[in-house]
C-alpha cells in the first residue's frame, strides 16, 4: 500500500508513455519488499534538473530516457566516471546530500550485444545509427569490448563527428548522411535513434536496400517488436530490440538506489509478461 513513507521513483522523458520501465521496476520493488513506487513522467528539457533533484531529495530517484540524458548529466552533483565519459546520465539518486548520477546503459548495452550474438563485440565492424545519449553509451561499450571499427551515421553530421572524436578511441569514422551505409557490410548494426518509437516511423536502416549485416540491435523497444526488428528477421538477419538492455540497465539502477542485489529474475519475468501483453494487443 502506498503511504507517507513510500519512496517515489520515476523515468523522465519525452515521449515516455511507451516506457516499459514501470512494468519492470514495480515488480522488482514488490519482489524486494521495499516501500516504493515507480512511475513515468513526461517532461521538457527545462524541467529535468528540477524533477531529478525533487525526486531525489524526497527520498526517491529514477531514470532518464530520450531525449534528456545529456541534460541529466549536467544536472547531477556527483557524476560517475561513465557519466563523465559518455556525457549522458540515465540513473540518479541522492547520497550524502548530493545528487548522484550513473550511466547504466553502458553495462546494459554490452550485455544486450552478448545476449544477441553469443559473444562480445570484440573484432566486429559496427554501424551505429544516431549520435545522442544512447549512442554515447553504445560507442563506449563497443570500444570497451574491443570492436574493430565503428561507422557512425547521423542526420546531423557535425554531431556524429563530435561523437567519433570524443569517444571513438581512434576506431570510429563518420558516414556522410547523403551517402548512408550503401553497399558496406557490417557485422552488427545498432540503432540508437528514436526512430521506431512510433508505429509510423520510417525504418532507420532498411535491410532490403543495404548489404545484409550479421545482426541488428535496435535500442528502441515497444511492447511487441519494433519495425526494424521485424524487417531484419524477415531477411533472415538475427535481431533484437532494446528489451534486454532495458532489463540489464534497470537491474544496475536498482542496485544504485537500494544498495542490494536486484531481483533480476523477477524483472525478466515482468518483461516476458509485457511482451505477451504487447503481442496479444
Amino acid at each position: 500500500m502506498i503511504g507517507a513513507s513510500t519512496r517515489l521513483f520515476a523515468v523522465l522523458g519525452d515521449p515516455v508513455a511507451h516506457s516499459l520501465s514501470p512494468g519492470i521496476h514495480n515488480p522488482a520493488i514488490e519482489a524486494a519488499g521495499v516501500d516504493a513506487v515507480y512511475v513515468a513522467l513526461r517532461c521538457g528539457a527545462a524541467e529535468v534538473s528540477g524533477l531529478m533533484r525533487g525526486l531525489a531529495v524526497g527520498g526517491g530517484g529514477g531514470n532518464v530516457t530520450l531525449p534528456h540524458k545529456e541534460a541529466a548529466a549536467a544536472a547531477v552533483d556527483e557524476p560517475s566516471k561513465l557519466v563523465v565519459r559518455t556525457g549522458a546520465c540515465n540513473t540518479f539518486w541522492l547520497e550524502d546530500g548530493r545528487l548522484r548520477g550513473e550511466n547504466t546503459d553502458v553495462a546494459g548495452f554490452r550485455g544486450a550485444v552478448s545476449s544477441l550474438l553469443g559473444h562480445t563485440a570484440r573484432g566486429l565492424h559496427v554501424l551505429l545509427l544516431g549520435a545522442g545519449g544512447a549512442a554515447r553509451a553504445a560507442i563506449v561499450g563497443l570500444t570497451l569490448d574491443g570492436a574493430a571499427s565503428v561507422a557512425i551515421s547521423n542526420r546531423t553530421e557535425s554531431r556524429a563527428r563530435q561523437l567519433a572524436a570524443e569517444l571513438g578511441d581512434g576506431r570510429a569514422r563518420v558516414l556522410p548522411p547523403e551517402d548512408g551505409p550503401g553497399g558496406l557490410r557490417f557485422d552488427l548494426v545498432v540503432n540508437s535513434t528514436a526512430l521506431g518509437l512510433q508505429s509510423d516511423d520510417p525504418l532507420p536502416f532498411d535491410p532490403s536496400t543495404s548489404a545484409p549485416p550479421g545482426a541488428v540491435l535496435d535500442l528502441v523497444y515497444r511492447p511487441g517488436e519494433t519495425a526494424l526488428v521485424r524487417a531484419a528477421r524477415a531477411h533472415g538477419i538475427p535481431a533484437a530490440d532494446g528489451a534486454e538492455m532495458l532489463v540489464r540497465q534497470g537491474a544496475q539502477a536498482f542496485e544504485c538506489w537500494w544498495r542490494r542485489p536486484a531481483p533480476l529474475e523477477a524483472m525478466r519475468r515482468a518483461m516476458e509478461a509485457l511482451r505477451r501483453e504487447g503481442g496479444a494487443g
